[in-house]
């Protein structure tokens, strides 16, 4: 009797997280629906954002996500996969047990206070070190986004590498490979499921961040058309629904356009979420016709 109990209540807890994703996508879609059909979507896809006068378009604030996003995983992905095997295969015991829950408290830190120090510190010191006319850039968002995403992406690295079994190792070392060739070509290879789904939720991490970007990227709704844009101020869709949905009029057009960015930015994490699923269930596929 307890462990049907225990059952049905694991199964209530996975189909409750189901149906609570459905009421938000429900409820986004009853809300953001309508700007579809108060604002032609011609103005929707337009380069101008500037809702005071009726201008609404999204796509300064997608590209300049995108952006950030893409530049801040450029920027983290070598540093989280190199820490992540230096802690799992290279650092010595001790090491290993002080570099652990040091990356685990880097990544408990609030993205409220990053932000802060980034406006503070980082930002001016960008500014005077590249010669800007600001340091808030989405140069500066990107590199606060990828110190964010790397404690995520190293600790779940970290854990994939720890899962392939010790005689993966002890069979390529016999074949007479270097500790190299073992961590490229076998090690990293077996984890990649792995290592894949914390690459992903490195780059959920840093779509959906909001008051860091906020702080740190200028908040100007500018189309990033040309690679100086990299060093100019942007705005990112987390940061326009953060700064503008405590002000907007419930009801108006500003406000259901507020809530269809809410709905491209679903979009963008489910895209993200179901590649992940897919290279997870492919990478364990081949593991299954390789033992069979």
């Amino acid at each position: 009797m307890k462990e049907k109990t225990i059952t049905y209540a694991i199964k209530i807890a996975g189909y409750s997280s189901f149906f609570f994703l459905l009421l938000i996508f429900a409820f986004l879609i009853k809300e953001g629906v309508p700007a579809l059909v108060k604002v032609p979507f011609g103005d929707l896809v337009d380069t101008r954002w500037y809702p005071i006068e009726d201008y609404f378009g999204t796509l300064p604030l997608i590209f300049g996500s995108l952006l950030i996003t893409i530049s801040s995983i450029l920027i983290a992905l070598p540093f989280g996969i190199g820490t992540a095997v230096y802690i799992a295969e290279i650092a010595p015991y001790r090491v290993r047990e002080i570099l652990k829950p040091a990356i685990e408290i880097l990544a408990g830190i609030p993205s409220v206070v990053l932000g802060f120090i980034g406006i503070i510190t980082f930002s001016p010191f960008l500014r005077e070190l590249l010669n800007l006319p600001t340091g808030l850039t989405a140069f500066t968002g990107s590199i606060l986004l990828a110190l964010i995403s790397i404690p995520t992406i190293v600790s779940i690295a970290e854990d994939a590498l720890n899962a392939v079994p010790q005689s993966y190792r002890h069979a390529s070392y016999a074949l007479g490979a270097t500790r190299w060739q073992t961590i490229w070509r076998v090690t990293l290879p077996a984890a990649r499921s792995g290592v894949l789904t914390a690459v992903m939720l490195g780059i959920g991490r840093s779509l959906g961040e909001t008051m860091a970007v906020m702080m740190v990227t200028g908040n100007a709704a500018v189309m990033p058309t040309r690679l100086q844009s990299f060093f100019l101020p942007v705005r990112t869709m987390t940061a326009t629904i953060a700064a503008e949905m405590g002000e907007v009029a419930t009801g108006s057009v500003h406000y259901h356009v507020l809530f269809f960015i809410g709905i491209v930015l679903f979009i963008l994490s489910l895209i993200i979420n179901i590649i992940s699923i897919h290279f997870s269930a492919r990478t364990k596929k081949q593991k299954e016709q390789v033992v069979s």
